[in-house]
């Protein structure tokens, strides 16, 4: 494994440790960092001084210090397995995962396996949950598929693929019904005549599927991409790129996907001979079937009725989305649980659920289980792109703050887009601090990190639990050109990548579900640099209404704060809250 560029500095505050830190070193660290805190208390007026070349990040500052994250982020990045996290990457990635089929099946009887190879299950602080709930539609599972272009110029396999981990298995959008059909090409709906293949640059819609059929198509194959699916290298690889796509359930006409390179050999073998014809076969398996969830806890030590909730949802067909974030999860808990059985991490005060199933739907049916309160979600989705390949860089999505309604430097929404929103004062958290406090840690503890952040934009597990008026927090990797395309294989997945942002993901949640007061100085002091960052840009583009919606919203944050360390009466403690003007 080769050593961050950084690991001097960090071998400097573990005294020199060249073999990899032990237990000693990493409480000598933590006391290190701690006792710089009380030493030099850097005014809360003026940016804290980041160790150099460890920390950097597109966003406010974070004051140092050795509470909150930092109690467990070098514990956990040390004990976080990066070779056995990507092996169960590459498990996971080898299928094409869709609610119910037997790839979805198989990753999650892998994760519940090893689940209970760590006592879950068995051991009562340690429980289990297999969850069976119905499916509104029937799983469905690709099993082959043939793309051949017959013209003048012989004969040309486009895109094929015979077993699950076929690089050009997206060529089947997700259900495609079987086929078996050739015929000449169309290149228009208008010119479309009965028995040809019509090809498009459009997405399958369920009209466009109706009017296809009933003009006497007998195959539909669309070539879609979006803009940030451009390789941003120059050299591209998005010519190669086949989307993933869906058509409706019970769809009868064959639909396939192409890539750009091939749309471009229809077309030019058209322009060389009008009666080329288009060769297509597929073959998928449809079947009834419950839908799984699987969800693991550690039971709190004194308030285990309440929880903070990790989600990584299993289906989608990529490597980064999300077969690496399913094995990031498990792994960052394998490392938790490395911490709690040699006593380096202790059993937080409340619980932590880990949750393994279907984008979104895995987190309602979290929140439907009776028994535990959900107070605080951290979601890892993407979490493990190579920056080298993919382009991705590491981000964290807050939740809805002032940013949502006019994102200002240093906030810029990724090429996914905003989102609109409306602003609730008693949605107001700060999770996203805390979150940012644990990417701070997480690249001292790493020798090193680059990660950016932005406003809210929705489109994962978060979503869900903030429109439940739970806290919660995103950490993803993008613009991934690669996202959502047959591209998304292993040789975009970082191991280092997956530990690194598993560290994040863990101390967040532990300093959520086990808050202690010492946490809070910490915290106010982040938050006063967040403040005056957030105001002074709002001043700057002299937006001051958003300035004063940040004054405001600090101290719906300091309330909440106040809550997390101090406990559920703190928030009404007035001589702790100190006016946003005190930060400028």
């Amino acid at each position: 494994m080769r050593a961050p560029a950084c690991m001097p500095v960090l071998l400097a505050l573990l005294g020199g440790c060249r073999a990899g830190p032990t237990e000693a070193d990493a409480l000598a660290w933590q006391k290190r960092e701690l006792a710089k805190r009380e030493q030099s208390e850097t005014p809360a007026e003026k940016p804290a001084a980041e160790p150099t070349g460890l920390f950097h990040h597109a966003g406010p500052a974070v004051a140092p210090g050795g509470t909150g994250p930092a109690r467990y982020a070098l514990l956990v990045y040390e004990a976080f397995d990066s070779a056995r996290a990507l092996s169960l990457a590459e498990f996971t990635d080898r299928f094409w995962r869709e609610p119910g089929n037997q790839g979805y099946e198989a990753v999650l009887a892998r994760v519940r396996e090893e689940l209970g190879s760590l006592r879950f299950g068995e051991d009562p602080e340690r429980t289990l949950q297999w969850i069976q709930t119905p499916m509104s539609e029937p799983a469905w599972t690709p099993l082959s598929g043939r793309l051949v272009l017959h013209s003048s110029a012989g004969e040309h396999v486009l895109h094929a693929f015979d077993a699950p981990e076929g690089r050009d298995r997206l060529m089947l959008p997700k259900n495609a019904p079987c086929a078996d059909v050739q015929g000449r090409i169309a290149l228009s709906l208008e010119s479309l005549q009965p028995g040809e293949v019509l090809v498009l640059e459009r997405h399958a819609s369920r009209k466009l599927i109706e009017d296809a059929r009933a003009r006497g198509a007998v195959a539909l194959l669309a070539c879609t991409l979006e803009g940030f699916n451009t390789d941003k290298s120059g050299k591209q690889r998005e010519l190669d790129a086949i989307q993933y796509q869906s058509v409706p359930a019970g769809t009868t006409l064959p639909c396939g996907q192409i890539s750009r390179r091939s749309l471009q050999a229809i077309r030019a073998a058209l322009g060389a001979d009008p009666g080329a014809q288009l060769e297509f076969h597929a073959a998928a398996k449809t079947e009834q079937q419950p839908l799984h969830t699987l969800v693991a806890t550690i039971v709190g030590s004194t308030e285990p009725d309440k929880a903070v909730a990790l989600a990584a949802h299993v289906q989608e067909p990529g490597a980064c989305d999300n077969a690496s974030g399913v094995a990031t999860q498990l792994e960052l808990l394998r490392a938790i649980v490395a911490g709690l059985d040699s006593g380096r991490i202790e059993r937080p005060r409340q619980s932590l659920c880990f949750v393994w199933g279907l984008e979104m739907r895995q987190s309602s049916i979290l929140l439907e289980q009776p028994g535990r309160t959900i107070v605080a979600a951290v979601v890892g989705d993407m979490t493990g792109e190579s920056r080298e390949a993919s382009g991705a860089l590491p981000l964290l999505e807050r939740p809805p703050d002032p940013g949502a309604l006019e994102a200002l430097a240093p906030d810029a929404h990724t090429e996914w887009g905003a989102s609109p929103v409306q602003l609730k004062d008693a949605d107001a958290s700060a999770i996203a601090l805390v979150a940012r406090t644990a990417l701070h840690d997480t690249a001292l503890a790493a020798g090193g990190w680059e990660t950016r952040e932005h406003p809210f934009e929705g489109g994962s597990d978060h979503q869900v639990f903030l429109g439940k008026g739970i806290p919660a927090v995103l950490f993803w990797h993008f613009t991934d050109f690669t996202y959502h395309t047959s591209l998304d294989r292993m040789e975009m997945v970082d191991p280092e990548e997956m530990r690194r942002t598993g560290t994040a993901i863990a101390s967040t949640a532990l300093a959520l579900a086990d808050a202690r007061p010492g946490d809070l100085d910490r915290y106010l002091r982040s938050l006063r640099l967040e403040i005056a960052l957030r105001v002074q840009a709002a001043e700057k583009a002299q937006r001051a209404s958003i300035a004063t919606r940040w004054a405001q919203w600090e101290r719906l944050e300091r309330q909440w704060l106040r809550r997390l360390c101090l406990g559920e009466k703190a928030g009404l403690l007035p001589a702790i809250d100190a006016p946003a003007a005190d930060a400028k």
